[in-house]
C-alpha cells in the first residue's frame, strides 16, 4: 500500500509493506498551492510512478488534497469518529494507474453551534486513538484541540494562534521592536504568566511595545514573550482542568506548548507522538479494497 499527506505546501509518501512496514518514502514541497491547473493526477504519478510500476495498486490519501481546492472534494465526516468511520467514509479518486481514496476531514460544532472543521489532522489523531479518555493539541497556523473517548473523535476546537502571531509580527507596530532570533524562554514563560492576569489579551498584546519602550523588554525577547502570551490565552481556553495533553507536532512549537501547559496546570503526556504514516497505515488495513 502507498500512504500519501498531501497538504497546503508539502507532499509526503511511504510505500509500505505487511504490518505497515515502511519500505521507502518520498518528500517534496509539491503541496496543493503549487500545482498547476489542477494537474493531480501526474504530480501523483511523477511521485509514485516507480511504486507503481513496482506493482503497487492501492494508495491512501489525506489532508488538503481533498478539499474544495484539491484533486476532489471529500466530505466533512460529523463527530464522534472512530478509525472504522474514516475508513468507511474514504472517498473514491478518478485515476487509472491504482485504486486512489481519500480520508474525509472532520466536522462538528462549539457550544455556539459555530462549525468547527479539520481536514489531516484527523488522520495524526488517529495513529494514538485509545480506549480512554484523552486530550489531544496539535499546534500550529490554526491549533486542534481534540477530545477523544473510546477510541473516537468526539469534538474538537480551532485556535487561530500561529497565523494571529504571524500576522501581528508582520503587520502590526508590535513588529516594528522585533528582531530575528531563537526562542528566549524567560520571556516566553513571562508571556504566558501574563496571559493568565487580569485584562483582555487585546490590552495585554499592547504590552508588547510599552514594555519594549521602556526597556524592560529587549528586542531579541519580544517575539518570544508575545508567543507566550497568544500560546498561555489559548492553552487556557481550551484546556480541561488538570487535563494530560498529548501533543502532535514539530518539535519545537511543541516544547513551547509543553512548557505553556505545565504553566497554566496541565500536564503532557506523549510528545510528538502523532503520525500521519501510522494513521493512513491504520486507516488503510481497515478498508475493503476491490
Amino acid at each position: 500500500m502507498i500512504a500519501v499527506d498531501w497538504g497546503t505546501s508539502g507532499f509526503r509518501a511511504w510505500r509500505l509493506g505487511a504490518g505497515g512496514r515502511m519500505l521507502d518514502s518520498r518528500e517534496a514541497p509539491r503541496g496543493i498551492l503549487f500545482v498547476k491547473d489542477g494537474r493531480f493526477a501526474e504530480t501523483l504519478r511523477a511521485e509514485i510512478g516507480a511504486w507503481l510500476a513496482a506493482g503497487e495498486r492501492r494508495v491512501v490519501m489525506s489532508g488538503m488534497i481533498g478539499s474544495r481546492q484539491g484533486w476532489v472534494e471529500a466530505p466533512y465526516l460529523p463527530c464522534p469518529a472512530g478509525l472504522a468511520d474514516l475508513a468507511m467514509s474514504l472517498v473514491r479518486v478518478p485515476f487509472g494507474d491504482a485504486d486512489v481514496r481519500l480520508v474525509p476531514g472532520l466536522t462538528c460544532a462549539d457550544a455556539a453551534g459555530v462549525p468547527e472543521v479539520m481536514r489531516g489532522e484527523e488522520t495524526q489523531v488517529a495513529s494514538m486513538l485509545g480506549d480512554g479518555a484523552s486530550t489531544i493539541c496539535l499546534p500550529g497556523s490554526h491549533s486542534k484541540w481534540v477530545q477523544a473517548v473510546g477510541g473516537r473523535i468526539m469534538g474538537f476546537s480551532t485556535y487561530f494562534a500561529g497565523e494571529m502571531f504571524a500576522a501581528l509580527r508582520g503587520a502590526t507596530i508590535l513588529g516594528r521592536m522585533m528582531t530575528d532570533g531563537p526562542t528566549e524562554f524567560a520571556s516566553f514563560d513571562l508571556g504566558v504568566a501574563r496571559s493568565g492576569e487580569a485584562g483582555h489579551l487585546l490590552h495585554q498584546l499592547f504590552g508588547v511595545r510599552t514594555l519594549g519602550l521602556m526597556g524592560r523588554l529587549a528586542d531579541t525577547d519580544s517575539a518570544s514573550y508575545l508567543s507566550g502570551l497568544l500560546i498561555g490565552h489559548e492553552v487556557r481556553a481550551a484546556m480541561p482542568a488538570d487535563a494530560e495533553v498529548d501533543l502532535i507536532g514539530a518539535e519545537a512549537l511543541c516544547t513551547m506548548y509543553a512548557r505553556a501547559i505545565a504553566s497554566c496546570g496541565g500536564r503532557v503526556g506523549a510528545l510528538n507522538a502523532g503520525s500521519a504514516q501510522r494513521g493512513l497505515t491504520m486507516i488503510g488495513e481497515r478498508v475493503r479494497w476491490d
